[in-house]
Parts: C-alpha cells; sequence; structure tokens
C-alpha cells in the first residue's frame, strides 16, 4: 500500500497490528505502532477504534491496558469482533509474564499456568521467560522440555530468547550452543541481536572469550552496544584487559554511528 501511496486508516491498521501480534512478529509490530502514531492516531485515546487500541497494548507489552480496554468496551457499548478477541487472546499471555516478572509470585504464576486448559507458544513462553528473569533457569528450561513434548505447540524467536537467557543464567555452555543451533536447524528460526546477545553473555561470563569473539565475527548483523556490552562486562569479571580496550574502541565506534544517525 505505502508503495502505491495509498492511504491507510484504521481498519488497515487493526487488521495489520491483529496480523502482526498472532503471528508474534514484533519487528513489524513495533515499525506498525509507529506508523500508526505518525499518521496521528494516538491509540489510547478513547475515541480511537477499540480494536486499534487493544492490537497496539498488546504489542506494546501493555497487557493490563489490553485486557482493561477489553473490559471497557462492554461498559461502552461496543461489540467484540474476531479482531478484538485475536488480541485478548494475545494479551492474556503477556499478562501472565506480566504478572510474575512484577510481583515474582512464582507460586501463583505456577498455578495459573497449570490450569490453563489450553497452553500455547505464548503460555508457554510467557512462563519460561518469567521463570528465567527471576533466576529460575534450570525450572525455565524444565518448562521448555515440558514444551517440547506438546505436539500441538513450536516454539518461536521469543520463546528462545527466554531459553538462551535462562541458560545464561545457569551457565550452561554447551547447552546453550545446542539450543541455538536447534533454533536454527530445526526451527528454522533466523536470530536476532536478542539472541545473540543472550549467547555472547553466557560465553563472557563463562570465560570462553574465543567462542564469544568468533560468534561476533560470524554475526550477519553488527553488534550493538547491549553485546559489545555483554563481552566487556565478562572481561571485566575476568580482568582481561587487552580484551576490554578493545570491545570499549567497538562500543565507542557503534555510539559515533549512531549518533550520526548512520
Amino acid at each position: 500500500m505505502e508503495s502505491l501511496n495509498v492511504e491507510h486508516n484504521e481498519i488497515t491498521l487493526v487488521h495489520v497490528l491483529v496480523a502482526c501480534a498472532r503471528s508474534r512478529d514484533l519487528g513489524t509490530g513495533k515499525l506498525v505502532c509507529s506508523r500508526v502514531r505518525q499518521l496521528g492516531y494516538d491509540p489510547f485515546v478513547s475515541s480511537c477504534n477499540p480494536n486499534l487500541v487493544l492490537a497496539t497494548a498488546t504489542l506494546t507489552c501493555q497487557a493490563e491496558e489490553a485486557l482493561g480496554v477489553f473490559s471497557d468496551m462492554f461498559v461502552s457499548g461496543f461489540d467484540p469482533d474476531k479482531a478484538t478477541f485475536l488480541s485478548v487472546i494475545s494479551a492474556y499471555g503477556t499478562a501472565l509474564d506480566d504478572m510474575y516478572a512484577k510481583s515474582g509470585d512464582a507460586e501463583s504464576a505456577r498455578k495459573v499456568f497449570s490450569e490453563l486448559k489450553m497452553k500455547d507458544t505464548m503460555a508457554w513462553t510467557s512462563m519460561i521467560i518469567g521463570l528465567a528473569m527471576h533466576g529460575h533457569g534450570e525450572e525455565a528450561l524444565r518448562t521448555f522440555k515440558r514444551m517440547h513434548e506438546d505436539a500441538t505447540v513450536s516454539p518461536d524467536q521469543i520463546t528462545y530468547i527466554g531459553v538462551l537467557c535462562a541458560c545464561s543464567h545457569v551457565g550452561l555452555v554447551e547447552e546453550v550452543q545446542r539450543h541455538f543451533t536447534e533454533m536454527i536447524n530445526v526451527y528454522g528460526i533466523e536470530p536476532t541481536i536478542e539472541h545473540y546477545g543472550c549467547m555472547v553473555d553466557l560465553l563472557s561470563r563463562a570465560g570462553c572469550f574465543e567462542e564469544a569473539e568468533r560468534l561476533l565475527e560470524q554475526m550477519p548483523i553488527q553488534p550493538n552496544i547491549a553485546v559489545w556490552g555483554a563481552l566487556l562486562n565478562g572481561c571485566e569479571i575476568y580482568g582481561n584487559v587487552d580484551l576490554a580496550d578493545q570491545v570499549r574502541s567497538h562500543i565507542r565506534e557503534v555510539e559515533i554511528t549512531v549518533g550520526s544517525g548512520v
């Protein structure tokens, strides 16, 4: 549409955002959300299409906002449609993770998760990430193993961010490499900067600097400050002064590039 200079409207944006939410394409979703604001739509103003609000809330991980808007729709007299329910379903999985992240109440999160009759990829992923975030790396990996045993779901790129982070927290070098390879070769998931960041973080904190540098050289995308920072952190832990100086040089180059807008 944009290449043909066809103007977007709220209906178009709703369908695109819901498609992104359903496919968990966060990269495209963020671009569309940015486009929403460029076109002058405020997704959290009551005059906007409620489905646009829900889809945007879901993609920006504002799960409580999304579920609240859904509830308000009934009070305001709006009739939810298929797009509405797709957004709410996506928001529910995010809400589970959000609840865990904010309260750290692992037992309640486990109970809610165990009582879910249908556990989709988002529900499994929310639980894995929640556990990994709060230092329960081994349990997160056991949860991922259980997910593997469910033939109705498959891990996606976000699931693997949680898995790699869990390995990083526990310090499982061989296991993280196995999961990284499996992600690419078995599920056909192209690693993002976040995946590489998790890998470099673990390898660096384990003192595996040659492996970390080799991975950086093989990356098809340019490392950002976070990735270089993960390597620098490992250098500081082990007192690797020479490599630390090289990493700081790379960080300055990235800062200059970002600052120049190149």
